[in-house]
């Protein structure tokens, strides 16, 4: 089977450059992610490459990740690097060994870019194709889609992903200026799009999809939401998605 879990946002309780413990927003999602794999103690890989320009916040990003999947979870963990891609023997041997493959939060654009240098993009394809449980947040939730959303010092712009689904991925949709730019972004390139809010998540088995949302409560925190949303005849369409026990055929989500 193959598996994907697309995670829109959230805190992981990392501590932040005030040296505050910040909230942990994505446990229900989290524990949806361990059960893909049918196993009591998984096999969990960590690949922080969108932050490739710093092996310090790769490193300290895998602290807290484990923190999550390994005291929570049960998860044995490992991370994979990205001055670790020029040696193919080394990926091998973890990305076999892993049950669960997690992308952090950061720059999309240039994870992709390296990806493709290194051909690691056909690493994780391999994977995803032989069952293991492909996951991520933000950067590491849109990357597997066709394109996203992604900000940028100039405002929000597009940016070509891997293309495993033809699907528009929006990632943190309740901050500002996501809905409005990924409305005339979709108007431009005729997809379907799928607008996710902090602590909701797309997850994928095969040809059905589901949602999920995490019960984190927190004073004057809105309720998690995804959107699908396009453009058709000239009118901007968008209705918010609420299967989160069913599964639904994807084929349905994929089209307008």
């Amino acid at each position: 089977m193959r598996k994907i879990i697309a995670i829109g946002g959230g805190e992981n309780g990392r501590i932040d450059e005030n040296g505050k413990k910040l909230d942990y927003e994505t446990f229900e999602i989290d524990k949806e992610v361990v059960k893909l794999t049918n196993k009591d103690k998984p096999n969990f890989l960590f690949i922080c490459h969108s932050f490739s320009f710093s092996l310090e916040i790769q490193d300290s990003y895998f602290e807290t990740m484990k923190k999550i999947y390994g005291d929570t979870f049960r998860c044995e963990c490992k991370h994979l690097r990205s001055d670790e891609l020029d040696n193919m023997n080394l990926i091998k041997e973890k990305i076999d060994w892993a049950d669960i493959i997690y992308e952090g939060g950061g720059d999309t654009d240039s994870m992709i870019k390296l990806w493709k240098e290194t051909k690691f993009d056909k690493v994780l394809y391999n994977a995803w194709q032989e069952g293991k449980v492909i996951c991520g947040i933000s950067a590491g939730a849109v990357c597997w889609f066709n394109s996203c959303n992604s900000d940028s010092e100039d405002g929000f712009e597009i940016v070509k992903c891997l293309d495993w689904y033809s699907l528009f991925i929006t990632p943190h949709v309740n901050e500002k200026g996501r809905y409005e730019s990924t409305r005339e972004q979709l108007k431009n390139n005729n997809m379907v799009g799928l607008l996710l809010s902090n602590r909701s998540a797309l997850e994928i088995i095969d040809d059905k999809y589901r949602i999920i949302k995490s019960k984190y409560k927190k004073k004057n925190v809105k309720n998690p939401y995804v959107i699908k949303a396009f453009w058709k005849n000239n009118k901007y369409i968008n209705h918010k998605l609420t299967n989160e026990k069913q599964f639904k055929n994807l084929n349905n989500l994929l089209s307008k």
